[in-house]
């Protein structure tokens, strides 16, 4: 039986309202206005604006906002499964404005083949923004799913900058988010396939005709010797 009290304090953000909840051992959990409250479980919660876990985190993550911090040193108590915690303590470990893939995250943890379960997990750190599930992005650096949702996200990497995978929409519209122009580019990629296949395809052909010819005017040129 869970017997933690929990507290907690909303604050307001550049990328909308967050709900700080603390235990008497450290910040355990930043959530965000519309995240799914199956997400992250902690028991009864009570209002609680003088835990000095939730000052620390409040005043820290104003300075990170602002511009002012790079690094959060707020205590954290963190609850979840060894494998989760694993994961989580991984995330710690990513620099500001730097990202890692989930087979990157995988194999620092000694998991390589358990990308989906580094998603899964990541999906259910309970510390946002503090520990930076953000800088985790997909494939070729695609933006994937977030709680707070994909425009947070993004915020929050173009804040961070510095990593050329960074800010995705300053490149203008995201695959992640515009599955028709993704679409496009894939069919355009597999046309000029074809095409390429099928030029070979007409070089190798128009050369297999070319060959008899060849050949009798070799024999022609023979049999006109000197």
């Amino acid at each position: 039986m869970n017997t933690t009290g929990y507290v907690y304090k909303f604050i307001d953000s550049p990328v909308g309202k967050l709900k700080l909840i603390a235990s008497d051992k450290g910040l355990a959990a930043v959530l965000w206005e519309k995240d799914d409250p199956r997400r992250v479980r902690l028991g009864t919660l009570k209002p609680g604006s003088n835990n000095k876990f939730i000052k620390q985190a409040e005043n820290q993550l104003k300075a990170y906002f602002s511009g002012k911090l790079k690094k959060f040193t707020v205590p954290l108590d963190f609850k979840g499964t060894d494998f989760q915690k694993s994961v989580w303590t991984a995330l710690l470990t990513i620099p500001f404005g730097e990202t890692r893939s989930y087979g990157e995250i995988a194999r620092q943890i000694g998991r390589p083949h358990a990308s989906r379960a580094i998603g899964a997990a990541n999906g259910r750190n309970p510390i946002s923004i503090i520990t930076p599930c953000h800088r985790v992005l997909g494939t070729n650096g695609k933006l994937t799913g977030f709680a707070g949702g994909l425009e947070a996200k993004d915020q929050l990497l173009k804040h961070e900058g510095g990593d050329p995978r960074l800010g995705l929409a300053g490149r203008g519209v995201r695959r992640e988010e515009n599955p028709v122009a993704m679409g496009d580019a894939v069919a355009a990629q597999r046309r000029a396939a074809l095409r390429r296949s099928t030029d070979i395809g007409t070089r190798r052909r128009k050369a297999f005709r070319c060959w008899p010819l060849l050949a009798v005017a070799n024999i022609r040129n023979a049999a006109s010797g000197p």
